[in-house]
């Protein structure tokens, strides 16, 4: 049987005695957090460069010496499985003149990395094993050399990296938070498989596509959604915890089933960010993922990660599971492209005169409260 999440024990996140929205209230806000390139890399120094951020699946590197890369706001990391079954990620850089030590996205079984350049030779873990002519350099500037190192670690099923490194990075569960990792925990994403990545170059600062999924007042107009769902979308609840953010939204069909049992696991699209840039979108059987990665100040690539639970499509239970998600899953995509063709709109107006301030509802709270973490995290 397909795993079907449910709230079981865990807190009710809907219904009477929840408080729905923050106090916060209706706000207005500068531009310059999309297209400022000072805050961008004031955020590269700050932000992307010390919190963690998701660089795949688990099951891209399931065998020693496998390994994937991470590329986004300048940096390309190496992340390999080794022989205990752990993770040791570096910068994939090499230290005798720049250029990347592998150019591939993805390999296996690698015992060690040759840079292309001059043959410097790296062991899994980053660490400088081998130099072509050794003796023409100087012996101490080699002295326990290696690619700077990348804190790796793994929830969900996912792999996630912090390059502040291994001894100054915060622990992992800590940054997600226990409201979050219990919460989203029930899913099992640990127990499901990659189905799908898609992938979108698009013209926007990463920030405009995070905004996106802090709000539902689109969806009426973008999405064309049913009146239904307007209705039931305005009974939503945000929770704000530290850096990030939980939302539940009632699913329309199922609002009798909801307010009976207050399960927003099965009866309500669970949502959850972490900051800066990981988005989880979560239906009860399969669950999206949403990693914008920044490029540049106003560049982004935009992956949406697709999981299903594995099983055996001969089966009749499983594979009324699997139609019925393939299906959902097409619907997704359709409403990505929806929100693709609003970053080609916001494209052609970032350098406008007339583009100076964006002024928020109050059910755009964690659009405000997002931007003020960010500039908390730069400017202190």
């Amino acid at each position: 049987m397909v795993h079907v999440a449910r709230r079981g024990d865990l807190p009710a996140r809907l219904g009477p005695g929840v408080q729905h929205i923050p106090d916060y209230g209706p706000s207005r806000m500068s531009r310059d957090p999309y297209t400022d390139p000072a805050q961008f890399q004031a955020e590269r120094s700050k932000v992307l460069a010390t919190h963690w951020l998701i660089a795949g699946r688990s099951e891209q590197v399931p065998g020693a010496g496998d390994w994937i890369t991470y590329e986004g706001h300048g940096e390309t990391v190496i992340i390999t499985r080794q022989v205990d079954g752990t993770l040791a990620a570096f910068h994939n850089v090499c230290r005798h003149r720049g250029p990347a030590i592998v150019g591939e996205m993805q390999g296996c079984g690698a015992r060690r990395f040759t840079c292309p350049y001059h043959g410097w030779v790296y062991d899994t873990t980053g660490k400088l094993v081998g130099v072509p002519e050794r003796d023409d350099f100087d012996a101490g500037h080699l002295v326990d050399m290696r690619a700077p190192a990348v804190a790796a670690g793994e929830w969900g099923g996912w792999v996630w990296i912090n390059l502040a490194g291994p001894e100054k990075a915060p622990a992992l569960l800590d940054s997600i938070g226990p409201e979050i990792v219990a919460d989203l925990g029930e899913f099992h994403m640990e127990d499901m498989v990659l189905h799908e990545v898609v992938e979108w170059d698009v013209p926007v600062s990463y920030k405009a596509v995070v905004d996106g999924f802090n709000e539902v007042y689109h969806v009426t107009q973008l999405h064309h959604v049913t009146p239904e769902f307007t209705k039931a979308a305005r009974e939503l609840s945000f929770h704000v915890l530290g850096d990030n953010y939980m939302a539940f939204v009632p699913r329309p069909e199922f609002m009798e089933q909801l307010e009976a049992t207050w399960d927003h696991h099965r009866f309500a699209i669970c949502h959850y960010v972490v900051f800066p840039n990981t988005v989880f979108n979560c239906n009860p059987g399969h669950v999206q993922l949403f990693t914008p990665i920044p490029i540049d100040v106003d560049r982004t690539r935009f992956k949406c990660w697709e999981l299903i639970h594995p099983g055996d499509r001969t089966d009749p239970d499983y594979a009324a599971y699997y139609d019925h998600t393939m299906a959902h899953w097409a619907t997704l995509k359709g409403v990505v492209g929806e929100d693709i063709a609003i970053y080609e709109q916001l494209q052609r107006t970032k350098r406008s005169s007339g583009y100076t301030e964006h002024i928020l509802s109050s059910r755009e709270c964690k659009i405000a409260m997002y931007h003020e973490t960010m500039a908390r995290k730069i400017n202190g």
